[in-house]
């Protein structure tokens, strides 16, 4: 029996030159690819670098209220669209009861943020050449199958029994002024002329796919490419690094994908190119259905030539089955609602009627007429930010950094000597690795390192530390024991292991808690402490317990010498036991180990 285990313990002894090649690798690719980028050094938040300050002062339109709850809405919109993971730094915030003052970090397109938050956002009403649901979500209900829920899927059919009033509103009821709902979206049914009954649609079909395109309807352009194509099979909408790249800066005679989320499940689209512009819709209203059954709608008036293309487009999607009966209505790059289709609507007037709530109604109106924005903002001044403030503080935040890596260097001199070494050298790979990552992270996701974030790199010295620490107490505490180095490293790294991750686990779960519900500088920091930690693991697992494996081999190491920070007569070892023979006779009593 001693030989298989033997056996197995030389085989997980034998290979750890393999995960230091790996890390090796890695280290190599990522710096690559940094100097390929042409990004260097990562970005920096406005605190340290400077930026634009743009100033913008709500309007009253079209019967909106300038108040709190309006304009929570718009800092909560404007830091969505230039903030976007929330970790680009850049900073939105009101002013008194009527401003909002937007940072911008040096980096950013300034001008592009300008159009970003000083403008309606670009709105496009799109032929949906195909949808399914995704991530998570792709167990759910397809778009375009019918629910009886008071909350139906895209494309969903209304109720058998809902039925459009006969006449739009002409009640002399303000414009709503309800911000959005929990999910910031709409939910919807039927798209049909004004004064028209909707009914269920017959053919849904919730599983068409990219290749479904060649039925596109012809108002929606050429068939998209295979590239667009590849791109809709790869994208998935739960995921927040995709949904922030789908739908971006796409021209609107151009074909794309886009992300939608519906009662908190995310859905991907192939969308045709734009066939009516949003700056064509001339008003939008949620209205209450008191004549008939449909509930709440939402009812859209396009200026003539918005109705014109409606009409045209509208009469081709009537004639094709879902999800190609739908139209894709874009903001800012996201799908907010896909209501179907079921006859040629003209005459310039239309409604959305579903199983809408009051809320929901007015959120996509409010959409509609604003771009999302409850209310008109005009810029009022826009200014450059120094960083010379920042640039003090940096400066004494990298010598406080500098003073305490120092520290803890001297310190693991001090008491672990020769293991030091190892414990150097993964502080200098885990750095490496945060700096390279934090450098691609810039042009990838937006991200910026600002003063908080600092502060989170510079704690994280001490997360990383902590685990060798662990892991070379464990080593010794075996060799207090009797054991020599090698079976020691080996024995002392699964009760490490789980010390280490179970640590790990609970820096990283704070942090995620912080990002989620907190905003701007503090989600720096959070980041920042969330990415460390993880790097903490793979350094741990990848580079600090192999090259431990490896130095245990060496006589300095193994045999214990006083500079090793593992010489057993200075950890009070036990001397190892040896069996020793019982004399004959059964009176005879115990020996001594000592005197054997």
């Amino acid at each position: 029996m001693a030989a298989p285990k033997r056996g197995r313990s030389a085989s997980a002894q034998s290979k750890p030159g393999r995960s230091l090649a790996l890390i090796l690798i890695a280290i190599v690719a990522l710096t690559g690819g940094m100097f390929a980028s042409g990004h260097k050094t990562p970005r920096l938040g406005i605190d340290l670098a400077g930026g634009t300050s743009i100033t913008l002062k709500a309007k009253a339109d079209q019967g909106s209220a300038i108040n709190k709850a309006n304009m929570d809405t718009a800092v909560d919109i404007m830091n969505r669209r230039v903030n976007g993971l929330g970790v680009s730094e850049a900073e939105v915030q009101t002013q008194g009861k009527d401003n909002i003052i937007v940072n911008i970090p040096k980096g950013t397109n300034s001008k592009e943020a300008q159009e970003q938050v000083g403008t309606t956002a670009k709105l496009y009403f799109r032929p949906v050449l195909a949808s399914e649901p995704s991530g998570p979500a792709a167990q759910s209900p397809s778009p375009g199958a019918s629910s009886g829920s008071s909350s139906p899927k895209p494309g969903a059919s209304p109720s058998s029994s809902a039925s459009a009033k006969e006449t739009a509103s002409s009640s002399g009821s303000s414009s709503p002024t309800a911000t959005a709902t929990s999910q910031g979206r709409a939910v919807t049914g039927a798209l049909t002329k004004a004064g028209s009954t909707p009914s269920p649609s017959g053919s849904a079909s919730g599983s068409a796919t990219p290749s479904a395109s060649a039925s596109a309807p012809s108002g929606g352009g050429a068939t998209p490419d295979p590239r667009l194509q590849a791109e809709y099979a790869a994208l998935d909408c739960s995921k927040a690094t995709d949904r922030a790249k789908a739908g971006k800066n796409v021209k609107p005679g151009q074909s794309t994908v886009a992300c939608g989320e519906i009662d908190g499940a995310w859905y991907k689209y192939l969308l045709g190119p734009a066939a009516v512009d949003g700056t064509e819709v001339k008003k939008a209203q949620a209205v209450f259905d008191t004549q008939g059954a449909s509930g709440w709608q939402v009812q859209m008036t396009f200026t003539k030539s918005g109705a014109s293309k409606f009409a045209d487009i509208t009469g081709e999607l009537a004639q094709k089955t879902q999800p190609q009966n739908e139209f894709g209505i874009v903001l800012d790059g996201e799908v907010v609602s896909s209501p179907f289709v079921q006859q040629s609507i003209t005459g310039g007037q239309a409604e959305i009627s579903g199983s809408f709530k009051q809320e929901e109604a007015q959120s996509l109106a409010n959409m509609l007429s604003y771009g999302a924005l409850p209310l008109s903002f005009q810029e009022q001044s826009v200014t450059t930010v120094t960083a010379a403030l920042g640039g003090e503080q940096l400066h004494a935040g990298l010598l406080a950094g500098a003073i305490g890596l120092a520290l803890v260097v001297i310190y693991l001199v001090v008491y672990y000597r020769g293991l030091s070494v190892v414990a150097m050298a993964s502080l200098i790979v885990s750095a490496i690795l945060t700096y390279v990552i934090m450098a691609l992270l810039g042009p990838a996701i937006g991200f910026a390192l600002n003063l908080p974030a600092v502060c989170g790199a510079i704690v994280a010295i001490g997360i990383t530390a902590d685990s060798f620490i662990v892991y070379f107490e464990r080593i010794r505490d075996e060799i207090r024991e009797g054991r020599t180095l090698r079976p020691a490293v080996e024995r002392a790294w699964p009760r490490a292991r789980r010390t280490i991750l179970v640590s790990d686990f609970v820096s990283f779960l704070a942090a995620a808690v912080l990002f989620i519900v907190t905003v701007g500088k503090v989600q720096g920091f959070a980041f920042t402490l969330g990415l460390t930690t993880v790097l903490d693991v793979v350094v741990v697992f990848f580079f600090t317990k192999p090259l431990m494996t490896l130095l245990a081999r060496r006589r300095f190491f193994a045999d214990g010498h006083k500079w090793s920070g593992l010489d057993p007569k200075g950890l009070g070892a036990k001397p190892p036991l040896r069996r020793t023979r019982r004399p004959a006779g059964p009176a005879a009593g115990p020996v001594d180990p000592k005197e054997a």
